[in-house]
């Protein structure tokens, strides 16, 4: 039994932690539509748009904290320079997107 608690320990801390994250209203407002509420981009926009989804591990690993920072504030084009997502650099403080990068990070830790 005492093997056991140390791990039923950082289950219970882990799951607690995922809780206690607060989503930015910003994520609700301006994210959820394609990436879900979940990150997971299973929501009708986000399918159309092809919308990664920010639980998967490999994804979030492919960029950095400033690549996302900057792809929230100036959004992203394909490779024939169709929009692919909008920019936020109207809309969002530098703060809020900070914010949302951290928030983001959260679906795949």
């Amino acid at each position: 039994m005492k093997k056991i608690l140390p791990a039923l320990t950082l289950v219970l801390t882990a799951t607690a932690f995922a809780w206690a994250v607060e989503v930015p209203p910003a994520y609700e407002k301006n994210c959820a539509a394609c990436h879900g509420k979940d990150g997971k981009a299973e929501t009708k926009a986000g399918r159309k748009a092809r919308t990664k989804s920010l639980v998967d591990k490999t994804y979030q690993a492919s960029f950095t904290d400033e690549d996302a920072f900057k792809s929230i504030k100036e959004g992203q084009t394909d490779d024939a320079g169709k929009e692919k997502m909008k920019a936020f650099a109207d809309k969002l403080t530098d703060e809020e997107i900070r914010a949302l990068v951290s928030y983001i990070r959260t679906f795949a830790p």
